[in-house]
């Protein structure tokens, strides 16, 4: 799915991120809490995402608040990654300049050395979000254009429904 951030001065960032689980509850996807989105999360938690079809002509999108979800959640999912992931995780620091691919290669295998014979634990600045949505549009696009727009703004407990012009 396609994440959109922004700074607290309305800078906005896009990136592709992995849905990791979805319910009533909101969508999750995990990253570090030190990453670029992680800090603007941090500091302006509002956030839009998009899933495109473009085989099919058709996309959702998602506004809404992001929180962070429960360690216990960030733990089993940590805990589910391959462990080269997991060493990858505690290797980098997302978003941080990089003298070189070989300097990013030698922390790994400092890292995976230093977790040689035992399990590699989630990092602290490691783990989920979750996007609670205000606002979801159902877009269907036609060759002339006439294209269908469903929305659905949250009130409360309940969705108001409205058809929106193409």
């Amino acid at each position: 799915m396609t994440l959109a951030t922004a700074t607290p001065g309305g800078v906005p960032a896009v990136r592709t991120v992995l849905l990791k689980a979805y319910s009533d509850d909101g969508f999750v996807f995990f990253t570090s809490y030190s990453s670029r989105k992680g800090h603007e999360l941090s500091q302006n938690p509002c956030a839009a995402l998009c899933f495109y079809w473009p085989a099919i002509a058709v996309q959702v999108r998602i506004e809404g608040l992001v929180e962070k979800v429960l360690a216990a959640e960030s733990d089993a999912e940590f805990g589910a990654r391959p462990r080269a992931q997991q060493v990858a995780a505690w290797a980098w620091c997302q978003s941080a300049p990089l003298p070189s691919r070989r300097h990013l290669l030698e922390e790994v295998r400092e890292v995976d050395q230093r977790f040689a014979g035992q399990g590699v634990f989630r990092p602290p600045d490691w783990g989920g979000y979750r996007l609670r949505p205000e606002r979801i549009e159902f877009w269907h696009g036609f060759d002339n254009r006439l294209h269908d727009r469903i929305l659905h703004v949250r009130e409360g407990a309940t969705w108001r429904v409205e058809r929106l012009c193409p």
